[in-house]
Order: structure tokens, then C-alpha cells, then sequence
């Protein structure tokens, strides 16, 4: 089922913004509103210049450096726009496909809104920043017999809800691949299917038991599956990250302490079968927030290759006392440099090597009016002068003190220094 109309840029308009608890938490905790501006785009900001890195820079060549990035611009929507009748938001992951010149945006709305739904896009950017992003296409994603999905208020017997969190095009075809986080009340998990550029429903790919079977002291927990999806450069492989570690193997961050590894699962695009699993150490929450009265939550929002051995890692906080947070790690993914944890039920803490990670970017010191709920990272077109273009988008949570926020980054040249962040006790 699809939809096409032209989206209107929203109008500018003031509104309070009072922060909510994120990631769907049953007990909803604000806090003094701020007042902010949404608008549908806005200009270019400049890194400033205290942020500039100095570096040497290396040969074109050199895979192992890490990328730099400089700020081309944001566009930022309202939770009142709306596309073809139907509230656009709870945008949850990015993909630029190159073969039909079109992004893919797929929502998280569990049919509550509007139907399960996905779109495409294009955007308009060139060296001077980023200029419009608008919507080409508005698609209804259908369950296995071909319907569209219900909500969880009249569920469809042997159907998940869907909480769709990521999506990718299969390279070289007219395919799609979604994830949803699960329906854990009525006792489904993750799942991972795939689907033509209509909407239409073709099979579900198998996941490894430890990532969809639900159980009180194992498994994934609920809110915090699969959330990153990354197709490997020649697209023989398909990687998938967890939000938050498996209860297995402990804790998720807390002020001070960064709990337990994440999971990141290597499937031959293929086969579907699952390759290798590395464990990621996420950052510890800010040890200022530990006494404040709240939940607060850190974990992988998405991730993309970066040539064929480094992933780029987005991480994304929330906390009462610090509001949204983002940052960009590269970590290293070659066999040589991490421990294969496909087969342990646990990651013991002093048994394994988490994976190699170099921090990016943190968006705070980017030079943004704001960062919001980043979910979704994609490479797009490059600009004429041959610099790769990272963009994001940001999940509003249908919440109208959030924004649905579009960021472009142009790499800069890299450097042949980094530095590293190791897990503890590696």
C-alpha cells in the first residue's frame, strides 16, 4: 500500500519542550520545560574553531585512520508535520539506496498513529550545507499474509506488533530489510524480515536463539534488541546490533559504571547464517546524574561499515539531568582483533576482548542548536569535491517536545593519529 504527495516544509513555531523518559519506560518522569524553536531547516553551522582538530593527515589510502567529520547543516520537523494525512515521526533508521536515488526513512509507530509504515525520501545538500529533505513516498509495511499490521489494541493472532527499528536496502536488488525490537506481552522477540521496496512481505531471516528467546534471567530485554543493521562493503555480510547487553551477561550503564558488553552479530547475507558475534563496551552514564530520581539509558542506536574492517558505532543517552546525548565510535572488526562470542551463553567480563573503539564525534560539541533522539546514520551521495557525506536522523517519539532532526557531515581528511577507548579490564 503506498501513498505519494509533496510534503509542505512546516512553519517555524514556538513550543515547550519538556522531556520525557525515552524508549518507551512505563513511568514517565519531566522536568522543568525549556522553551526551543522547531522549524522545518535551518543553516549551516560552523564547527567552532576551539573544536578544530589538529592532526597529520594521511595518504588517501590509509583504511586504518579514523574518519573526521565537519558540520554541513540540520533541518529539524515539528511533531506536527504530517504526510498524506498521517503524523510523520518515530523515524528509526536512514538508508540512502543508490540504485533508486532515494533514502528510506521506516517508522517505530506500533500502528498506533497511522499504519506500520516506511518512506522514501530525498534530500538536497551540496558543499554549502544542507538545504531540504522532504518525503517522496509513503509505504505500509504488511505482516506475512499480506496484511498491514494491527496495534496491540486488536493484535493479529501468530503476528508480532511490529517496533520496527532499522532498515536497509539489500544491495543490488528491489528489497528491503526491517527490524523489530519484538512484542514482548504476547511473547514474541526480535525479528528480522524481508520485504520488497512496496511494503510486501517476504520472508523472515533466522536469528540466533540467544538474541530471540525470551526468558526472565536470559535473553534480550525488552526495549533494547536489535536496533543497528549494517551491510558489509561487498554486501556478503549483514551485521546486527543490540541496543543493550543480553541479561546474561549483566548490567545495562549506570552513573559511573558501563555495565556489560552489547552484542554485534555477523550473518552471511547469503545463507542467513549467523558468521561471528564481537561484544562492544557502551559508555558508563555521567557519574553527575547518579542522584537524581530517574531512569537514564545508554546503548547502540545504529551502526555502518566503514570500509571492510571498522564499523562506525552510534551510542545515544538519555538522562533527566543531561537530556539527549550522541556519540560516534569506530570500533575494529577484523578476526584478529576481537574475540568471537557467538557460542558463549555469558560473556565473562575478564574473558574476552570487547572490540577496539576510537571516539568520533560527540554531537554535543558539533556545533547544534540542540541534539535529539539520533537513531539512524547512512552514507549519502558525495559532494562534487569526492567528501563522503554521514547523515542522521532523530526519532521524535510522536512527542512534541522532541524534533525529527536531519544532520549532514562532510569527512574531512584523515589523520594518522587516534585515540582509543578500552573496555574495562582488556
Amino acid at each position: 500500500m503506498e501513498h505519494r504527495t509533496i510534503l509542505s516544509r512546516p512553519r517555524p513555531r514556538l513550543f515547550m519542550r519538556t522531556l520525557t523518559v525515552p524508549f518507551r519506560i512505563a513511568c514517565v518522569l519531566t522536568f522543568t520545560a525549556t522553551l526551543l524553536t522547531a522549524c522545518s531547516g535551518s543553516a549551516p553551522v560552523a564547527m567552532p574553531a576551539h573544536q578544530t582538530t589538529r592532526c597529520e593527515v594521511t595518504s588517501d589510502g590509509d583504511k586504518h585512520a579514523a574518519p573526521r567529520f565537519r558540520l554541513l547543516g540540520e533541518v529539524r520537523w515539528d511533531v506536527d508535520t504530517a504526510y498524506g494525512g498521517v503524523p510523520v515521526g518515530g523515524l528509526s533508521s536512514i538508508d540512502w539506496d543508490a540504485g533508486r536515488g532515494v533514502f528510506w526513512l521506516v517508522s517505530d509507530d506500533r500502528a498506533v498513529n497511522g499504519p506500520a509504515r516506511f518512506y522514501s525520501a530525498r534530500m538536497q545538500y551540496d558543499e554549502r550545507g544542507l538545504q531540504h529533505v522532504w518525503l517522496s513516498g509513503m509505504h505500509t509495511l504488511l505482516d506475512p499474509e499480506q496484511r498491514p499490521y494491527a496495534n496491540a489494541q486488536q493484535p493479529s493472532k501468530g503476528v508480532a506488533v511490529p517496533d520496527a527499528e532499522a532498515m536497509r536496502a539489500v544491495p543490488g536488488s528491489d528489497r528491503l530489510l526491517w527490524a523489530s525490537e519484538g512484542d514482548f506481552p504476547r511473547g514474541f522477540g526480535p525479528e528480522l524480515n524481508e520485504i520488497r521496496s512496496d511494503g510486501h512481505w517476504l520472508r523472515r531471516w533466522p536469528l540466533p536463539e540467544s538474541l530471540t528467546q525470551i526468558a526472565r534471567n536470559s535473553g534480550p530485554r525488552n526495549g533494547f534488541t536489535l536496533e543497528g543493521m549494517a551491510f558489509s562493503p561487498d554486501a556478503r555480510t549483514l551485521w546486527l546490533a543490540m541496543e543493550g547487553a543480553l541479561k546474561q551477561d549483566g548490567a545495562m550503564p549506570t552513573p559511573g559504571d558501563a555495565g556489560a558488553p552489547v552484542r554485534i552479530t555477523a550473518l552471511d547475507a547469503h545463507s542467513h547464517q549467523p558468521l561471528r558475534q564481537i561484544a562492544c563496551q557502551p559508555d558508563a552514564l555521567p557519574a553527575s546524574i547518579a542522584l537524581l530520581p530517574q531512569r537514564a539509558v545508554n546503548g547502540v542506536s545504529d551502526i555502518l561499515a566503514d570500509g571492510p574492517d571498522h564499523l562506525l558505532v552510534l551510542e545515544r543517552s538519555f538522562s533527566l539531568g543531561e537530556g539527549w546525548g550522541a556519540k560516534l565510535y569506530r570500533i575494529d572488526i577484523r578476526e584478529s582483533a576481537t574475540t568471537d562470542v557467538l557460542n558463549l551463553h555469558r560473556i565473562p567480563p575478564d574473558s574476552s576482548r570487547t572490540a577496539r573503539k576510537t571516539l568520533v564525534l560527540d554531537f554535543a560539541r558539533l556545533g547544534l542548536r540542540s541534539v535529539d533522539n539520533l537513531e539512524g546514520m547512512t552514507w549519502g551521495p558525495p559532494l562534487t569535491n569526492g567528501e563522503r557525506v554521514l547523515l542522521l536522523v532523530s526519532d521524535n517519539n510522536f512527542n512534541p517536545a522532541e524534533v525529527t532532526q536531519f544532520i549532514a557531515l562532510a569527512e574531512l581528511p584523515r589523520c594518522k593519529t587516534e585515540q582509543f577507548t578500552m573496555a574495562p579490564g582488556v
